[in-house]
């Protein structure tokens, strides 16, 4: 289920470390490079993402905007159908809302112990939706205990509902219940992967995946200079280097030991050592090189069926330059391709 009219969609996920202003700020200037969406997080003790949902709601015309992601632990799923339907009247019906499950270990610094993270998620997707179309979840298959008739919203406003999922069970999930996916794809060809197992839950249900917005979730850094743009995407993978699933890695082709190496020369705090021990196959976690590089490397997901791509941090030496050359020089070229 592609949003925009060509039937492509491009979007953007950003963050600031500088505050709210200056976040809404880049969503203005995402939208007018030509995206079609654009995503902030919201982690717990992290950056304010609601109050900047609300900023970008008013700071914009155009473009989509959606949370990556809101969790229904620290935020009651009825609150969080309240704000959805808020932004969606906000912003006239552009809001797309972003649910995941949140972290463990972000939980446990507040000292919530939730259920595990499909079942969480999953009621809260069949709760919110309900919520959000002015219905009681009560009596429904798959929510929570403890809903009652009186349970609707005051003011009730839908929103598309999309899951971020990893693995297996959340994907089938997701294919089951969700209007819209967020999966990062490490390496860019693990979407493929992730569409079927998506394709198989929406089988279950008696969907398609066409009524699926499946965002390919990458990494990219681009940049007119060939080999800053790799040296960031090496940065990248290397401070991220520790925290990839090691059967994630290896089922894609890629070579968990030179990743642990990496990790090591990290540890030690040899971090340009570090970064030159990036391998041309490591760099495979991303797209990553100049304009002509990026078009042949988004243009082969596309030819392989993805309409969605959603390009994330690291982006380039300067994310706002590397999305106005997405903008100007990337996106034409793709879009007349199809």
């Amino acid at each position: 289920m592609s949003l925009s009219r060509d039937g492509l969609t491009f979007s953007a996920r950003i963050s600031s470390h500088e505050g709210v202003r200056p976040l809404a700020a880049k969503a203005t200037f995402v939208e007018e490079a030509g995206f079609d969406q654009v995503w902030i997080g919201n982690d717990l003790f992290g950056e304010p993402g609601l109050v900047s949902l609300a900023a970008i709601a008013m700071s914009t015309e155009r473009i989509r905007f959606g949370s990556a992601v809101i969790d229904p632990v620290s935020l009651h799923p009825a609150q969080i159908a309240m704000l959805a339907s808020g932004l969606q009247d906000l912003s006239g019906d552009r809001f797309l809302l972003g649910l995941g499950a949140g972290s463990d270990v972000f939980y446990s610094w507040a000292g919530l112990t939730p259920p595990g993270p499909v079942v969480r998620t999953r009621e809260a997707v069949i709760a919110i939706r309900a919520l959000m179309n002015g219905e009681s979840p009560l009596g429904l298959p798959g929510v929570a205990d403890g809903w009652t008739e009186q349970a609707v919203l005051r003011f009730a406003r839908p929103a598309p509902i999309y899951v971020g999922a990893m693995g297996p069970r959340m994907l089938e999930m997701t294919g089951r219940l969700g209007d819209g996916a967020l999966p990062l794809c490490l390496p860019p060809r693990h979407v493929y992967g992730v569409i079927e197992q998506i394709t198989a839950g929406a089988g279950k249900a008696g969907r398609s995946i066409d009524d699926i917005d499946v965002a390919a979730c990458i990494w990219c850094s681009i940049s007119e200079d060939r080999d800053e743009a790799r040296w960031l995407l090496a940065k990248h993978i290397a401070l991220y280097s520790g925290s990839l699933s090691v059967e994630a890695l290896a089922s894609n082709g890629l070579d968990p030991e030179e990743f642990a190496h990496t990790q090591a020369l990290m540890l030690e705090g040899r971090e340009d050592d570090a970064i030159r021990s990036v391998s041309a196959s490591m760099l495979e976690l991303g797209i990553v090189g100049g304009p002509t590089e990026v078009i042949d490397q988004c243009a082969a997901l596309i030819d392989a069926g993805v309409d969605h791509i959603s390009f994330g941090p690291p982006m380039g030496p300067d994310s706002m330059t590397s999305v106005k050359i997405l903008g100007e020089a990337v996106f034409p070229a793709l879009r007349a391709s199809i």
